[in-house]
C-alpha cells in the first residue's frame, strides 16, 4: 500500500489553520469516498501493527515504540521525514504495544512507563484518533507530532522555514533574504481561535484536529508552535505542554482524542471539532482515564452585566486537574461550556484578555450548575477609572500599539515591523498606534510620552499606571518625570522564563504598574509639555531583542 509522491508533477500548495467558521463553508467532509476494494481490520508485518480503516487510509504503529510509521492515503505514504517518525515527544522508546478489535473500531494501546497512548480506527473513516495519558513528568512535555514526507505539501507562510537558511535566533527563527522572518514559533493564533491545521494539496487534505486542550495549560488565550515546514519535510502538532512561555503548572491525565484526519482536500467535518466530537463508541474500550459523556456537566450563565460591549468576553474555568472555556453571547453575556469533569473550579470572565471577574463554581457528572446573571464591579475594569489621558484600552493584549499584530507571526528585527523608537504626543490623534506594543532595555528604553496638566491637574498628585501582558528577563519599567522625579524600581512580577516576544507570543501575567508621582514633578507652566520617560530595568538579559524587555497593555494617568 506504500507509495510515493516524488514523481508527481508540482502543484500549487495551500494550507489552512481552520475555524468553524471556515469549515462551515467548506465542499468537503472529514472521511473521503472509502475505496471500494478496501477491507476493515488489522494485521501483523512482524514489526507494526497494520490497520486497514476500508476506507482510504492504512496506517502502521510500531509494535516496539509506539510511533506511528506509515500513514498511507490512496495509495500514497505520508508520514516521516529524515528518518523519523510520528509520535508522542521525540519518540518514547521501548514500549509495550496490544491491539484488539471491538465490533467497528479498532484500538491500540502504547504503554511507556507511567504514560500511555491510544490509536483508535473506526471503520469506513480516514481518520486516526489519538488519545495521550501523562501520569507525571517522567516525559518531559506532551506533544504529538505527525511528520510528514517533503514536497507534499509546501508553504511559505510565517510557521515555515522551508525557502531560507539564514538563523538569527537560536536555531528556530530565520531570515529570508528579503527580510521577511520565519520560525515554526509564529503560528499566529491562541487556542480558541482555531479547531484544525494542516495543508491542503492536489485533491488531498491532511490535518490534525485538537482535542479539548482541558488537560492542557494556559488557557484560551496560549500560543504555541503548530506546525512547520523545512527543507526535511512538515510537521503537524497536538501541543498540551510544551513547557514555553507557561503560565500555569502542567496537568495530568487523559487528553484527547485529537485526530488526524484526511479528506478530499476540503476542510475536515465539523463532527469533529472540539466542543462537537462525541465518542460514545469510545465509552467501553478501557482507555485509562477516559471519562465519557454521562460523567461530566456543564456550567451556564443567563447573563453577564457590565460588560464593555466593544469587545469580546470570554469565560473560563481551571483548576489544577482540567480547563475549559467558552465565549459570552455578545448580546446579553449568556454563555454555556459543557462536557466539565466533576470538580470545583475558578471561573473567570475575561474581558478580550484581561481577567475582570471571577468565582468558585462546582460541577458534578450528569449535572448543569446555572449561575444568574454576573455583574463585573465597575472597579473591575480599569478603563472605568476617570482618566486624565489614556493610551490604549485596557484588554490584557497590546493590541492596539505600534506592531502589535505583527509580532504574533514574526520576529521584531522584521523588515516589515515599523521601528521600535520614536516619541508620543498625548492629544496627537496617534498616541497608540506611535507607541511600541514591546519595549527592550537594549532597543528603546528610555521612551518620551509629552503631556499637558491644566493648572489644577499640575496642583495634584496623580497615579501613573502602566500595565503589562508578560516580560522577559524581569524587564519592568521605571519612570522618570520631568527629570525631577524618579520611581523606585519595581519588583518583578511573575512571568514565564522562556522567550516569549521573539516567537510569537505576549501571553504571560497581566500585571498593573502603579506609581505615584507627586505634584512636585509636574511642571506649573500649563504651555508646556510634562515628559514621562519610560526606561526598563533588569539585571537579567542579554543584548538586543533578547535584552530584558516587556509587553504594554496599556497606560494612564489617572484624575
Amino acid at each position: 500500500m506504500s507509495g510515493s509522491a516524488s514523481h508527481r508533477p508540482v502543484r500549487r500548495r495551500t494550507f489552512v489553520l481552520g475555524t468553524a467558521a471556515a469549515a462551515a463553508t467548506a465542499t468537503a467532509v472529514g472521511t473521503a469516498v472509502p475505496a471500494a476494494a478496501a477491507a476493515f481490520g488489522y494485521t501483523d508485518d512482524g514489526s507494526n501493527y497494520v490497520v486497514d480503516t476500508g476506507a482510504s487510509l492504512v496506517f502502521k504503529v510500531s509494535k516496539t515504540t509506539g510511533d506511528l510509521t506509515s500513514l498511507v492515503y490512496r495509495g500514497t505514504e505520508y508520514q516521516g521525514y529524515g528518518g523519523m517518525n510520528s509520535h508522542i515527544e521525540s519518540g518514547l522508546g521501548s514500549s509495550t504495544v496490544t491491539i484488539a478489535q471491538s465490533g467497528s473500531t479498532i484500538l491500540i494501546s502504547v504503554t511507556h512507563g507511567t504514560l500511555k497512548h491510544y490509536y483508535a480506527a473506526r471503520s469506513g473513516e480516514n481518520n486516526v484518533y489519538l488519545w495521550t495519558n501523562k501520569a507525571d513528568t517522567s516525559v518531559s512535555a506532551t506533544r504529538y507530532i505527525v511528520r510528514v514526507k517533503k514536497g507534499l505539501f509546501l508553504n511559505d507562510e510565517p510557521d515555515s522555514y522551508t525557502y531560507t537558511t539564514s538563523t538569527i535566533e537560536a536555531s528556530d527563527v530565520f531570515a529570508k533574504s528579503d527580510g521577511q522572518t520565519r520560525s515554526k514559533h509564529f503560528s499566529k493564533r491562541r487556542v480558541m481561535d482555531y479547531d484544525y491545521l494542516g495543508w491542503t494539496a492536489g485533491g488531498v487534505g491532511l490535518w490534525i484536529v485538537r482535542s479539548n486542550h482541558e488537560k492542557a495549560s494556559g488557557g484560551p488565550f496560549y500560543r504555541s508552535l503548530l506546525r512547520h515546514q523545512s527543507a526535511d519535510g512538515g510537521g503537524l502538532y497536538e501541543i498540551l505542554y510544551y513547557g514555553q512561555n507557561q503560565t500555569e503548572e502542567q496537568r495530568f491525565g487523559l487528553q484527547g482524542p485529537y485526530v488526524i484526519a484526511f479528506t478530499d482536500g476540503g476542510a475536515p467535518s465539523s463532527s469533529l471539532f472540539p466542543g462537537t466530537l462525541t465518542t460514545p463508541w469510545a465509552d467501553s474500550l478501557g482507555i485509562a482515564g477516559y471519562v465519557g459523556a454521562s460523567g461530566r456537566g456543564r456550567v451556564a450563565g443567563v447573563g453577564i452585566t457590565g460588560r464593555n460591549t466593544a469587545y469580546p468576553y470570554t469565560v473560563g474555568l481551571a483548576n489544577s486537574a482540567a480547563q475549559y472555556w467558552g465565549s459570552a453571547r455578545s448580546s446579553d453575556g449568556y454563555f454555556s461550556i459543557a462536557g466539565v469533569l466533576p470538580g470545583t473550579y475558578t471561573l473567570t470572565v475575561h474581558k478580550s484578555e484581561l481577567a475582570v471577574y471571577s468565582t468558585q463554581v462546582t460541577v458534578s457528572a450528569g449535572g448543569t450548575t446555572t449561575l444568574n446573571s454576573i455583574a463585573i464591579p465597575s472597579s473591575n475594569d480599569p478603563d472605568n477609572a476617570s482618566a486624565i489621558w489614556r493610551i490604549n484600552d485596557w484588554t490584557g493584549t497590546p493590541s492596539g500599539f505600534k506592531n502589535a499584530d505583527l509580532m504574533t507571526y514574526a520576529h521584531p528585527s522584521d523588515v516589515r515591523a515599523a521601528a521600535w523608537t520614536g516619541n508620543v504626543v498625548i492629544g496627537s490623534g496617534s498616541e497608540t498606534s506611535a507607541f511600541p506594543c514591546y519595549l527592550w532595555k537594549d532597543v528603546n528604553s528610555g521612551l518620551l510620552v509629552y503631556f499637558k496638566l491644566t493648572a489644577a491637574q499640575a496642583a495634584a498628585a496623580h497615579t501613573l499606571r502602566i500595565g503589562v501582558t508578560t516580560a522577559y528577563a524581569n524587564g519592568r519599567p521605571q519612570v522618570v518625570v520631568n527629570d525631577a522625579w524618579t520611581s523606585a524600581i519595581p519588583s518583578p512580577p511573575t512571568q514565564p522564563g522562556t522567550r516569549s516576544l521573539t516567537n510569537g507570543s505576549y501571553r504571560g501575567n497581566n500585571h498593573t504598574f502603579t506609581y505615584s508621582v507627586p505634584a512636585s514633578a509636574w511642571l506649573t507652566d500649563t504651555g508646556q509639555y510634562n515628559v514621562l520617560k519610560i526606561n526598563v530595568v533588569s539585571g537579567s538579559g542579554s543584548a538586543s531583542y533578547l535584552s530584558a524587555g516587556t509587553s504594554i497593555d496599556a497606560i494612564d494617568l489617572l484624575a
